[in-house]
């Protein structure tokens, strides 16, 4: 038991009682293609127009018309409905226009999923690779899958069969591959960069292993990303120096005369040079208006206009401007301190990560909604006006890293005539219904998870474990699924009711198992029914557990003193921390104790099994009652039953 003398020699601890600019402004944009803006005039205005503009007026908002109907066709969910497996972590997913959904992990391993009317299902699996997969590649048209990995070779596939088609071993290590050809083109071009120098080498997706050309002398450096514009016919391509290039995918590679510009200086390509850093991914929007680049060194998301070259958007996701939204306190990101900590942790990690590279950002079909993944969860953000509308995945404690954004209707026909389109049938309608869903991959899991429009205890699936089962269990899961089923089966929260209120007490199945059965088993059995708090000392700690009423009864289940049990991850810093009263090392009984200040000196001295969540009232009620010499109250609390939950 805690004893007086540990009190009175130090009264400084027995618990420690717990500690009681979004997005930058997006740049100027002029009339060389960007958006106009109304209320954004530069330079001196005439006396009249002066004298006429009422300096208080407010500027009107701006507003993008529709949004609701565009926010209403993306994932709405708070919490990943669904999420599957590989056998080892995940660095990409893709969803194609034909309505499949590519995955892969770092061991060579990749996998089809076909998009049904509410979720996905499998449809095969290739080890595709030995090594690393280092990038993947959907044709626009959503026909054909490339993928490059570290064992030097490239593969394509067919999408529609779900076959590989073609195996090229390149005489090089792969960085980035991206194919380049319009659609309905005879050729399939396939460009793959060179991870140790700056060229980038075409092939015939369908044909043999031998380059049709290369690009040498375009970049200083190895190409870090790359990605292929349909409407302008040209490549866009970032290397680790900070170039960011423009060109005609073929072996004259010149700048495509169907952008704005001639020179560089009427650009802001010249920005990642500016700033020391390099794009890390980079997606163009469905109309390939525009482009979005994230840049894993400075953290930074920039929007670009594909016509001009001009950046138009820049948002500040560093570690810096992340630690400032968590002080301000803002309601929209706020986290628990404890769990920020966490996080942060983790940010620090990622940035020594390999996988960091593999974030990227999508836009929605709208093209004016940007969503990427950040500390706090998923940000949608309308670029628009310039304001997250939706953050997604805040509550749950993955990273997300790798997203893909399906808007598609499943069940849609493709060829639809004006008499079905007419026709008031409920099979037609039922056809056109979408299922917004984006899948995301996450820093160092092995699997892959669903955000949609339905929470997890929502829609068909609801009955069945959110996380699919679909690969055999690592050693390490197995073990985590037995915990899982002892924390079940034991109870992880504990309501402790006595004639002054309710207290709830959350339970710590896997650290101390034995410590919490006993307390369980006591609890469920009536053991504590009707006794009393009979040791009361203030700002120290309240005892009981003792049928006998004075601190010398009281047994284990087993009917004998247990041994303690210690977990490094649990500390008396802090007030409210429940742990068992005992006279010595191994003499754990039925008694327990709450405490009500931080009690350090107890660590290593009495188990803890438990914190006290609500009824901290209660707790300082029972605390602040007059005792006797003995520490005992004059006024008798009893528990009348604990309940386990």
């Amino acid at each position: 038991m805690p004893s007086d003398n540990e009190h009175n020699d130090d009264t400084s601890v027995l618990g420690k009682r717990a500690l009681e600019a979004e997005d930058a402004p997006a740049p100027k944009e002029d009339e060389s293609g960007t958006e106009p803006h109304s209320d954004d005039d530069i330079g001196p205005m005439p006396a009249s127009a002066a004298a006429e503009e009422d300096p208080v007026v407010k500027k009107r908002k701006r507003a993008l018309p529709h949004e609701q109907l565009y926010i209403s066709r993306m994932p709405s969910a708070e919490m990943y409905e669904k999420s599957y497996m590989h056998r080892d972590a995940i660095n990409f997913v893709a969803v194609t226009r034909t309505d499949f959904i590519i995955t892969t992990s770092v061991d060579g391993f990749l996998k089809f999923w076909k998009k049904t009317d509410q979720g996905i299902e499998f449809v095969k699996q290739y080890r595709s690779h030995l090594g690393l997969i280092a990038g993947i590649s959907v044709s626009d048209d959503g026909l054909l899958l490339a993928t490059i990995a570290m064992d030097n070779s490239l593969k394509v596939y067919d999408v529609i069969n779900f076959d590989m088609i073609n195996m090229i071993k390149l005489d090089f290590v792969p960085s980035t591959v991206c194919w380049i050809h319009k659609r309905g083109e005879a050729q399939a071009k396939v460009a793959v960069s060179d991870a140790d120098s700056s060229a980038i080498h075409v092939f015939d997706g369908r044909g043999e292993g031998k380059a049709l050309f290369s690009v040498t002398k375009l970049h200083n450096g190895p190409v870090t990303t790359m990605a292929f514009n349909d409407k302008y016919n040209c490549v866009i391509s970032a290397d680790n120096t900070g170039a960011l290039e423009y060109w005609v995918p073929d072996e004259n590679h010149e700048l495509p005369k169907t952008v704005s510009f001639e020179y560089k200086s009427e650009t802001d390509l010249y920005e990642f040079k500016k700033c020391k850093s390099t794009a890390t991914s980079l997606t163009f929007s469905h109309d390939f208006e525009k482009f979005v680049t994230m840049s894993a060194k400075d953290r930074q998301v920039r929007v670009w206009k594909t016509r001009t070259g001009k950046m138009i958007r820049k948002y500040d996701e560093s570690l810096d401007v992340v630690n400032e939204m968590q002080q301000t306190g803002q309601k929209l990101y706020k986290l628990d301190d404890m769990e920020f900590g966490r996080r942060l942790a983790g940010e620090r990690m990622l940035s020594k990560s390999t996988q960091q590279s593999t974030m990227n950002a999508v836009f929605d079909e709208s093209g004016h909604f940007l969503i990427y993944p950040t500390i706090f969860g998923i940000k949608v953000v309308n670029t628009y006006t310039n304001k997250v509308v939706r953050l997604i995945g805040k509550s749950e404690p993955q990273r997300f890293m790798n997203i893909a954004l399906y808007q598609g209707a499943p069940k849609k026909k493709s060829n639809m005539t004006m008499a079905m389109v007419a026709s008031d049938n409920a099979v037609i309608r039922e056809s056109e219904m979408r299922d917004p869903t984006l899948f995301c991959t996450a820093h160092t899991r092995n699997r892959f998870y669903m955000f949609t429009e339905r929470e997890p205890d929502q829609g068909p699936s609801h009955k069945t474990d959110r996380d699919v089962f679909n690969e055999k269990p690592s050693r390490e899961e197995q073990t985590i699924a037995t915990a899982q089923h002892t924390k079940t089966k034991l109870g992880t929260t504990a309501i402790l009711r006595t004639t002054l209120g309710d207290i709830q007490i959350k339970l710590f199945p896997e650290l101390v198992p034995k410590t919490v059965e006993n307390f369980v088993t006591h609890s469920r059995n009536g053991y504590y029914d009707n006794v009393i708090f009979h040791r009361i000392i203030k700002a120290f700690m309240l005892q009981t557990g003792d049928p006998l009423g004075d601190g010398t009864g009281g047994t284990s289940i087993w009917g004998k003193e247990f041994e303690d049990e210690f977990h490094p991850d649990l500390r008396h810093d802090r007030p409210y921390t429940v742990s068992m009263a005992n006279a010595g090392p191994g003499t754990n009984g039925s008694q327990f104790f709450i405490t009500t200040v931080p009690t350090a000196w107890l660590d290593n001295k009495h188990t803890i099994f438990g914190r006290a969540v609500t009824g901290m009232d209660v707790i300082h009620n029972i605390e602040n009652l007059k005792t006797d010499k003995t520490d005992k109250p004059f006024e008798e609390v009893k528990i009348l039953n604990i309940e386990i939950r």
